[in-house]
């Protein structure tokens, strides 16, 4: 026997997005992230998958909004299918939790009658396959939230999917974070489950799409929700899984993402190097705005005319996309033939004497100097316009 589904994670409703300063753009994000269920119902369609596995933080956190929690349900309804959902970390069931609150109760049950939240650790048998649920009821765990399973019985003759959240082999979440620290809780034994015992295990926490096990995987986040980190980590992804009975799944992966998170390094060697980043952007993001976000690193000298240009397009950028992280360690070096039409302006004395006192400040790495380089490139402006 043999049945086929939607394995997810991580879709962190209601996430705040703290660092994205414009709020029309906050608002941006955290709408995708609903919408991403709603194209999850789209491929639950083109697949004929008989349900949906969510493997934990369905919310951000145990306080969502009702305004999230009705959007929320109402995407998964559109699912039309069983969609099944474990508490993780960031939603973790418990007194108090968001599962408890009435609002959600009744929002889930006129919006989202095919949802169903797995708050016990016990076997749930269906038609065509048996679940094994390992909900997190607090945000950190201490024990093996799946260590029941060593232990288990049941039906043997159906596929057998345990879903779990939480660290394997060092992968979390928290090493996930854009500005996380160490630490993994809620860690997951992989090598103590009975290796004939299940045909799939499905994970979250890991916000990228990963394989950790013959039939072990990570399905990361569906839409972005911070910059990736390394080659191997893949999200903005749901998996199409086959599982059946004493046989290795059959895992495909399909892009849900729409949100282009982007990260670049670019050194400047010359002033020439500014086309070379502009070609880049364009490349990287196009005619786009409203549907990007980039963590750029720059970092050589530039002369004052292409630091001016540089100014101008970021400012450009910082109006396009959502969030520009942005770590400038650029310098400006006047070019021989700027410092000839500031230092000896003829036409102007005034402003000769103030760029030379300007050049003999601005050679260092103090602050002094940085705020020289800038003054000089504003004074550069000015001799222009005059």
């Amino acid at each position: 026997m043999s049945v086929t589904f939607l394995h997810t994670a991580d879709w962190q409703l209601g996430k705040p997005f703290a660092r994205v300063e414009d709020a029309a753009k906050r608002a941006r994000l955290q709408q995708e992230r609903i919408d991403a269920v709603h194209r999850i119902a789209e491929l639950r369609e083109k697949t004929g998958a008989a349900f949906v596995v969510v493997t934990g933080d369905l919310f951000d956190s145990p306080s969502a909004t009702k305004a999230t929690v009705s959007a929320a349900c109402s995407a998964i309804g559109r699912i039309k299918m069983p969609v099944f959902v474990i508490p993780g970390n960031h939603d973790h069931a418990g007194p108090g939790s968001i599962w408890e609150q009435k609002f959600f109760q009744n929002e889930a049950a006129q919006l989202a009658p095919n949802l169903r939240v797995l708050t016990a650790a016990e076997p749930l048998e269906l038609e065509h396959a048996v679940l094994f649920p390992c909900p997190l009821l607090r945000r950190h765990e201490f024990n093996d939230p799946a260590a029941w399973l060593r232990q288990d019985a049941g039906d043997i003759s159906k596929p057998r999917i345990v879903l779990a959240h939480g660290s394997v082999q060092g992968f979390s979440s928290q090493n996930d974070d854009e500005d996380g620290s160490g630490g993994a809780p809620n860690l997951i034994d992989l090598d103590r489950l009975p290796s004939e015992a299940f045909d799939y295990i499905a994970l979250g926490d890991w916000h990228g799409m990963k394989k950790v096990g013959a039939k072990a995987f990570y399905s990361g986040t569906p839409e972005l929700d911070r910059f990736p980190k390394g080659e191997n980590n893949e999200p903005g992804y749901v998996l199409i899984v086959t599982a059946e009975r004493g046989a290795l799944p059959k895992v495909e992966h399909v892009r849900t993402a729409k949100i282009g998170w982007h990260s670049v390094e670019h050194a400047f060697v010359d002033d020439a190097d500014i086309e070379r980043l502009e070609l880049n952007m364009r490349a990287l993001i196009g005619e786009r705005a409203g549907e990007d976000l980039l963590r750029l690193t720059l970092s050589g000298s530039l002369g004052i005319h292409a630091a001016t240009r540089l100014g101008q397009m970021l400012e450009s950028w910082t109006a396009r996309l959502l969030r520009i992280k942005l770590t400038d360690d650029t310098s400006i070096a006047p070019t021989a033939t700027e410092i000839e039409a500031l230092s000896n302006a003829t036409s102007d004395p005034l402003i000769a004497r103030v760029a030379q006192q300007l050049l003999a400040q601005a050679d260092g790495a103090d602050e002094s100097a940085a705020t020289a380089r800038i003054a000089l490139r504003e004074l550069f402006a000015i001799s222009n316009a005059a």
